[in-house]
């Protein structure tokens, strides 16, 4: 049987070096949980601290940590839930945004370069793959930690 597991590893390995690769723009030096955690927020109306931090798996108190340098370099910026102080809102500063679209054309370039290599058949293939795997994740995650 062919060892998926390392067929996994060696995917999530270039994946990440793809978008590490896409995180240099504007000299900012952006790193790859920043990258993921820019697109999170942007693909969310104004998502609470906890919200993003629970779909990065990353626990609180660092992801706190990583929203303030966000906040620092002018990013995000982080609003009191005016009902309860004790959660918080995440939006993106017109540099968080700017930031997290040249990232996002960046690594949608390079997986179209990626998908140029393959005819329609296999570009069609691997997507709707994917798309059956990701689902199939999804359900097993309410069970087990994935």
């Amino acid at each position: 049987m062919e060892d998926v597991r390392s067929l996994f590893h060696v995917l999530n390995r270039r994946y990440n070096r793809l978008e590490k690769d896409c995180c240099r723009i504007e000299g900012t030096g952006i790193s790859l949980v920043h990258s993921h955690i820019l697109y999170e927020i942007d693909k969310h109306n104004a998502p609470s601290m906890q919200q993003i931090a629970d779909l990065l798996r990353i626990d609180i108190t660092t992801f706190s940590r990583q929203i303030q340098t966000l906040i620092k370099m002018g990013l995000v910026i982080k609003s009191a839930n005016p009902s309860d102080k004790r959660f918080y809102f995440l939006s993106l500063t017109e540099k968080g945004k700017r930031t997290a679209d040249e990232i996002n054309i960046l690594v949608i370039s390079n997986l179209d370069d990626i998908f140029s290599q393959m005819n329609e058949f296999e570009r069609d293939t691997v997507i709707h793959s994917l798309k059956i795997l990701t689902r199939a994740m999804g359900q097993l995650r309410s069970n087990k930690v994935l």
